[in-house]
């Protein structure tokens, strides 16, 4: 790393990357009014990836990609400060790869936040390369702004529950529904089609499976209405062969989508389900995604 401009991530920041695009520029703006709702500071990270291109670019090269990144930083904290004066911004230049420095910047305590496309270093965001990369890795939150950033008329945070194990990512729905005072919709999608496979020889017994997941879910509903007495928490459940599908439409009437990122078993390393990955491409709002721990488990989400 170069090391930053104005000084180094606080921790607990909100940490955004930035590129030069349309897309990064209004989720750099989104990320600045979720630090001011959070009351953190907004760490700016520029990565010009010279040191992985090392062997192709001359010392010109180098120096010009390092001042473009200096320029870049600098307009986009000054279009933050002129939309939130009173917010605590620091910016970073590094030398590294997008991925790894915004995994370094966020460190264990901060939250990442990307947009949904990208230019430069951040090349095809969110269609098979870094941006799938900087998602399917995090150890932290990270948000992926999506459609319109600041919806009219809507004040809902959306959240994907399937069982109990969901409880983490709920709370983490709920502090963001506080934050943004909104309400709180716990969304339970049933895989009609999954669930008859996987009871085949239960098939009289699916209505009373559906009515055990419902219930789990109404367990975290009241979990997180006692934790959060002053939010208004709303339970769903629709029957599909598409969880996806039920999730983007939904997105519709949502400010913010919260879901649990699970790893598909049978691979290795970091991956995302296929729910995820739809979310990712077509979802009508941000989507945040919860790292789940190594104790966790579900398959293909």
């Amino acid at each position: 790393m170069e090391g930053s401009i104005t000084g180094g991530s606080e921790p607990g920041s909100v940490v955004v990357g930035v590129d030069g695009s349309e897309q990064a520029r209004a989720a750099a703006l989104w990320a600045a009014a979720e630090a001011v709702r959070r009351g953190s500071s907004l760490h700016l990270v520029h990565a010009t990836d010279t040191d992985g291109r090392a062997a192709d670019l001359s010392e010109n090269n180098v120096l010009s990609l390092r001042a473009e990144g200096r320029e870049l930083l600098e307009d986009t904290a000054a279009a933050v400060s002129e939309r939130h004066p009173g917010l605590p911004v620091t910016t970073e230049l590094s030398r590294g790869g997008p991925a790894v420095s915004l995994h370094g910047a966020a460190a264990n305590d901060g939250i990442l936040v990307v947009g949904n496309r990208g230019l430069g270093g951040f090349n095809s965001l969110l269609l098979g390369s870094v941006g799938l990369k900087v998602v399917a890795s995090a150890k932290t939150p990270v948000i992926v702004v999506r459609g319109t950033a600041d919806p009219d008329g809507i004040s809902t945070v959306l959240v994907a529950v399937r069982d109990e194990h969901d409880l983490v990512c709920a709370r983490h729905a709920a502090r963001e529904a506080a934050l943004c005072k909104a309400s709180l919709r716990l969304l339970h999608v049933w895989n009609l089609l999954q669930s008859v496979g996987y009871v085949a020889p239960l098939l009289d017994d699916v209505e009373e499976l559906a009515g055990g997941r419902m219930g789990s879910v109404a367990a975290v509903a009241d979990l997180i209405r006692a934790e959060f007495p002053e939010l208004t928490v709303d339970v769903d459940a629709e029957k599909s062969v598409s969880v996806a599908a039920v999730l983007v439409e939904a997105s519709h009437h949502a400010q913010l989508l919260v879901m649990g990122g699970r790893r598909s078993p049978g691979y290795i390393g970091p991956t995302l389900g296929r729910v995820t990955h739809s979310l990712l491409h077509h979802a009508h709002c941000p989507v945040e995604l919860i790292p789940r721990s190594e104790k966790e488990h579900g398959g293909g989400s």
